[in-house]
């Protein structure tokens, strides 16, 4: 399979960004990698992952247990980027760097999106935002929260902006989720397909190993251990990495497999509900971004493969309706056949 650009065949080689160019994203994103891990242990993949999610434009849902670090990495992520004080404000309402929504079954949808209140002094109205007007926003346990609460999420995530009483207020162009999900539990309500379908990617953190346990145990152990801790890239080179996603080169051989392998999953026997075509539109999107924080300024079809099982498996629906750990492993068995199945061309 060709996967290098080729002028006569896409007419856009102008229009691509150069080898320079992603040689400086891929210097500056394992800067910001670097940064993160000296205050909390995490795959180095699966932190490009999330990285590359962000800067794809989508959101990322973590499915762990607990205390495995989500709330550090979401900090340690915010922490990172050196904010402009013009970017922490947008129509009058101030926006925050991080926030962290702890789920609940009895939260509400305005205690996320904020509600209006009426000054009996001043006698006007006044809004008070909810946690959702932020940069990097963390929703814990997403799945505790009941149908209701949870659709407050669907403009958000979508449009980036929400409406409260009738009036619509804009969400930064950096808003950017990463929700955590119980696979097991109890009085767990499971987020619909629509809603699982508006994740780019969904991974898991996983335990550390023993050695990292021991690191975890002698940093964390200390009340000093963030201290050093300070930004290291700016957040206009986020949104300048963000702007070139689309620029990244995709060969149409490549766009193919991946239709090829999303429409196996509507056809096959254990699947009651294939993958929708927002899939594609999302691993294509991820697939360049990771490109390009790696330093590459075209998608290989090595990269597809590797993300292929990340972004498809929570979009989902089985026959089977075993509990959400079985049915993320069987999907992902089911994926990685598919992956097999379908001949790559030559």
């Amino acid at each position: 399979m060709r996967t290098k650009p080729m002028q006569k065949e896409t007419g856009m080689l102008n229009n691509q960004i150069d080898k320079d160019f992603t040689a400086q994203v891929k210097e500056q994103t394992t800067k910001l990698i670097d940064n993160i891990r000296s205050v909390i242990f995490v795959d180095r993949k699966k932190l490009e992952y999330i990285i590359a999610s962000r800067i794809a434009g989508g959101h990322v849902m973590l499915a762990d247990s607990h205390g495995v670090g989500k709330t550090s990495l979401a900090k340690a992520l915010a922490g990172s980027i050196e904010w402009e004080e013009t970017e922490l404000k947008l129509d009058d309402v101030r926006i925050e760097q991080f926030s962290r929504i702890q789920c609940t079954v009895d939260l509400l949808p305005q205690d996320i999106l904020g509600f209006t209140r009426f000054d009996s002094k001043g006698e006007y109205f006044v809004f008070n935002k909810g946690p959702i007007f932020a940069h990097f926003v963390l929703c814990d346990e997403i799945n505790l929260l009941t149908p209701k609460t949870q659709g407050s999420f669907f403009q958000a995530m979508e449009e980036q902006m929400v409406t409260i009483e009738g009036n619509t207020y804009r969400l930064p162009g950096t808003f950017f989720i990463i929700a955590t999900m119980n696979l097991k539990g109890a009085h767990l309500f499971p987020l619909p397909a629509p809603q699982l379908d508006r994740f780019m990617l969904q991974v898991s953190l996983g335990f550390p190993k023993a050695e990292e346990e021991a690191d975890i145990i002698k940093m964390h152990g200390r009340n000093d251990a963030w201290k050093d801790f300070k930004p290291v890239i700016r957040s206009d080179q986020l949104t300048t990495w963000q702007g070139l996603v689309d620029r990244v080169f995709i060969h149409d051989d490549i766009i193919d497999y991946m239709v090829s392998c999303i429409n196996r999953t509507r056809a096959h026997q254990d699947i009651l509900m294939g993958a929708s075509p927002r899939t594609g539109v999302k691993l294509s999107r991820l697939a360049r971004a990771l490109s390009m924080i790696r330093g590459e300024e075209y998608v290989s079809i090595d990269t597809v493969k590797e993300i292929f099982i990340p972004v498809v498996a929570h979009r989902l629906v089985l026959y089977d309706p075993s509990s959400n750990s079985e049915g993320v492993q069987k999907s992902e068995e089911i994926l990685d056949h598919i992956l097999k199945s379908v001949p790559v061309d030559k």
